[in-house]
């Protein structure tokens, strides 16, 4: 591998490593074939790419030689390029995976979360709405979870993403558990701020 292909790969992100991962289970699949199992397994732990960001990634992959296409003959009435890792790829793949420094702390950003926080400024019924919207949301990703789950159950070259699958599994329902304690938590605020007699505090709940 030349020095420039090196630099290359180490300034990857992890988009990139992300969509050579689809790339290293069996078969060739199109960048929209990419884009739904992508929907249909990394949005529940990760992210999800766009389709756009996909082939942009794709591109890179092939010019470092981690992956390679071919493009569909006169056999199929619309033509489509279909990708595959190299072998060169998959080495590259595993020492990524296996470099635990390289994974990080999770990161969370709960954007239901910083609206409770700005809570003062809004209605206690107007904050309990949008709990209430999140629950119903989190009950649908949690039906979705389940129903990639069991596509997966079986597969023997799905067996460890089936192991994320169940991992996201428990977090939605931690989750919903996390919500319904929030409404709770909302339920006795408003008592409190029913209370006669009380006064905000002046100060930041920040310590120092």
């Amino acid at each position: 591998m030349t020095s420039s292909h090196e630099s290359k790969k180490q300034e990857l992100p992890p988009t990139a490593w992300a969509v050579l991962g689809l790339l290293s289970f069996p078969g060739e699949r199109t960048g929209y074939e990419l884009k739904k199992w992508a929907d249909s397994s990394l949005r529940f732990f990760y992210w999800s790419p766009a389709i756009s960001q996909i082939y942009a990634e794709l591109r890179r992959l092939e010019e470092l030689g981690y992956a390679a296409s071919v493009r569909s003959g006169p056999e199929e009435a619309r033509a489509k390029r279909r990708y595959a890792i190299t072998g060169a790829g998959r080495e590259a793949l595993a020492g990524w995976a296996a470099d635990t420094g390289e994974a990080g702390p999770p990161v969370l950003k709960h954007g239901l979360l910083l609206r409770i926080w700005l809570g003062h400024l809004a209605e206690p019924e107007q904050l309990r709405g949008m709990v209430g919207e999140h629950v119903e949301r989190t009950r649908g990703e949690l039906a979705a979870v389940r129903e990639a789950m069991e596509h997966a159950s079986g597969v023997p070259d799905w067996t460890f993403p089936a192991l994320a699958l169940r991992w996201s599994e428990r977090q939605h329902l931690a989750e919903l558990e996390l919500a319904e304690a929030l409404l709770t938590d909302l339920d006795g605020l408003a008592g409190a701020r029913r209370e006669p007699g009380r006064q905000p505090d002046g100060d930041a709940p920040t310590p120092g």
